[in-house]
Parts: structure tokens; C-alpha cells; sequence
């Protein structure tokens, strides 16, 4: 058996010898191009406005709920447990609340992180071939934890991103390429 596992890696030797490898940080590569930098100020410009909308309406929510501690020995027993069970429903109905624009935030942003995302494939499928690469990685997610800054190619992939879709954003926002970094 371990004469044909041997026998197997000798004989595959030669078909790596013939592979090229690169990568691309696309998580930096989100944050760099100016496309996904307005994605993010738009995004954290909403979640501000409704969290300031969550805001007011828990202020209001503490408020009550101060006035009923301070009126609650005055309030009749059946008072009580009436605006006791209102303030539960509001509390309630708030935290639902609350926990839907989470959601509905984290579904928007990644509805505008797929659409950078799908841009993207398409310059890194023109990179790879241009460089004649058996297979690009995306460093995050591939389990890849070093590799030379040689076959780097995220900062082509900005570059060019940012050249492509110079309508969809500011030309202020280009990122300029890093020393080490593959020139092409």
C-alpha cells in the first residue's frame, strides 16, 4: 500500500511543477475599493438613523415605566396588572422590533457586498489567465496562512476594480498599490 501512495506522489510530481498559485484578500479588497467604501458609509449612515429611531422609541419605553413605578401604589390592583401587562407588550414588541431591522441590516448589507463580490469575479478570472495561474485563493476563507507577497494579487484587483467601475464611485477613494506587491 505504501508502495503505490509513494509510487503516486513520484509520478505527480511533475504536474505540480507546472503550477502557479495566487491569492486575493477580498475582505481588503471590500474595504479598499471605493465602490465598497461607499457601500459601507451609506450602510453605517442607515444603521445610525435607526438606531436613533430604536432610541427614542426605549426612551419612551423607560419613561413609562418610570411613571408607573412612581403611580404603581396609587393604581388599583387590577390598574396595575393592566398597565403591567401593557408595558411587557411594548417592551416585547419592541425587542421584535429591534431584532427585525437587525436582520433586515444585515440582509442589506449583504445584498450590496454580493453585488461588489460579482464585479469582482470577473477581474480576478481576467488576472488569473493573464498570469497564466492554475488556481487563485481567496485568503480568508481558504485556510491559506502564509504565503508570499509575490502572488498577492489583491491590490490588482483594487486597481483595476476601481479603474472599471470608476462611475460607481469617487476617484478620491483609489487605493494606491503596495510595495511587494505583484506590479503588473
Amino acid at each position: 500500500m505504501r508502495k503505490f501512495l509513494l509510487l503516486g506522489l513520484v509520478l505527480a510530481l511533475p504536474a505540480w511543477a507546472n503550477v502557479k498559485l495566487g491569492y486575493v484578500d477580498l475582505q481588503r479588497a471590500l474595504r479598499e475599493v471605493a465602490e465598497g467604501q461607499q457601500a459601507r458609509q451609506k450602510l453605517e449612515k442607515e444603521i445610525e438613523k435607526r438606531k436613533k429611531e430604536l432610541e427614542a422609541e426605549e426612551n419612551k419605553i423607560k419613561n413609562e415605566q418610570e411613571n408607573f413605578q412612581k403611580q404603581a401604589a396609587m393604581m388599583s390592583e387590577t390598574a396595575r396588572g393592566q398597565k403591567l401587562a401593557e408595558l411587557q407588550a411594548t417592551a416585547s414588541a419592541f425587542f421584535q422590533k429591534a431584532q427585525k431591522m437587525q436582520e433586515e441590516m444585515a440582509q442589506v448589507e449583504q445584498t450590496e457586498l454580493k453585488k461588489i463580490f460579482e464585479k469582482m469575479d470577473p477581474i480576478i478570472a481576467a488576472i488569473a489567465q493573464r498570469e497564466g495561474l492554475t488556481m487563485m485563493f481567496e485568503k480568508t476563507n481558504s485556510g491559506l496562512v502564509w504565503a508570499p507577497p509575490s502572488i498577492d494579487y489583491t491590490n490588482e484587483l483594487v486597481r483595476t476594480y476601481n479603474e472599471k467601475h470608476k462611475g460607481a464611485a469617487t476617484p478620491a477613494a483609489k487605493t494606491p498599490a503596495k510595495p511587494g506587491a505583484p506590479a503588473k
